[in-house]
């Protein structure tokens, strides 16, 4: 965090693992709320969209009205970090999922909803993650991964053996970061870090 700046952080509280992205927040230093309004959204530095049923949540938005109040704050700017349905509802295009899926075009990518399977192929694996300085304990379950990024969109991450090796599961473009897996449930608060850095600097005016 940059010289004490404590930035509001927004976790998307319509469904999905909401607690755990809090409580990983808050312990790197972030105040942490839950966001189920656009009263909610305006308030914030920064906004978490995490894991569950990505259809599911782009539904949600529509009831809650937070679709397009959540797609200009992202036009404008705002950080962003989605984890696993996060990372399919930050795309710009979403594969194998229901006509009327919902996106937020916050990173120009196209993203395969449920590519590693179903919840029995649910699995953990070592990713080394671009800017941190060991391996990440990456755990997926029900995961998507990234089929193609445009230019501008930095690859983070990418699958390191297996079937599914150099499958693209986590990506940067400016302000927003997405991983296909979930780091909150590691106790590894690293790229919860990487994200409320990227939170405060717009904020500090770095």
């Amino acid at each position: 965090m940059l010289d004490g700046v404590k930035p509001t952080i927004g976790v998307l509280a319509l469904q999905g693992d909401v607690r755990e992205h809090v409580h990983a927040l808050e312990a790197c230093g972030a105040h942490a709320v839950p966001v189920r309004r656009e009263s909610e959204l305006a308030a914030v530095d920064g906004l978490v969209i995490p894991g569950g049923e990505s259809t599911t949540i782009s539904k949600l938005l529509e009831v809650f009205d937070l679709l397009e109040p959540l797609r200009q704050r992202l036009a404008e700017g705002l950080p962003a970090y989605g984890s696993c349905a996060g990372m399919i509802l930050l795309a710009s295009e979403v594969l194998d999922t229901r006509p009327d899926m919902q996106v937020l075009r916050g990173i120009d990518m196209t993203v395969r909803r449920n590519a590693f399977g179903r919840q029995v192929d649910s699995f953990e694996t070592d990713l080394d993650f671009a800017g941190l300085d060991s391996a990440v304990r990456a755990v997926f379950i029900r995961a998507p991964w990234v089929e193609a990024v445009a230019d501008g969109v930095e690859v983070l991450a990418t699958v390191p053996s297996g079937p599914a090796a150099g499958r693209i599961v986590a990506v940067r473009q400016g302000n927003v970061i997405a991983t296909s897996f979930h780091p909150e449930v590691t106790g590894d608060l690293r790229v919860h870090k990487l994200f409320v850095d990227t939170a405060v600097r717009p904020r500090a005016g770095v």
